[in-house]
């Protein structure tokens, strides 16, 4: 299954999950996870959270930031990857002076 992000329409969602800023997404959804396409503005996060039902896995693009999982900062740059496993929380930060792209795919589990 082909899925184009190009196509889709962006939904920008303010302090998403607690978070500050902006998260402008695109993405796919059905009942066996999302796949994101996403960008987090200078100063924006997405808030701290627990991963219930689901792990997430997110892959930088392009400007830097950091994840803080489980209570521990990991800064991130474009080409790396988070992970967090289900049962476990995390958060992504943009502290950096650009936009903070990245894929992340979120399966049910």
């Amino acid at each position: 299954m082909k899925i184009n992000f190009d196509e889709m329409q962006d939904t920008v969602l303010k302090e998403f999950k607690g978070g500050t800023g902006f998260l402008t997404a695109r993405m796919h959804t059905d009942n066996l996870g999302k796949i994101m396409y996403g960008r987090l503005e200078p100063g924006s996060s997405i808030g701290i959270h627990t991963h219930e039902t689901n792990s997430e896995i997110i892959y930088i693009l392009s400007g830097s930031g950091k994840a803080v999982y489980d209570d521990v900062q990991e800064k991130l740059t474009a080409g790396e990857c988070h992970y967090c496993p289900k049962g476990h929380a995390h958060s992504l930060i943009n502290d950096g002076s650009k936009g903070l792209v990245f894929f992340a795919v979120v399966p049910e589990q």
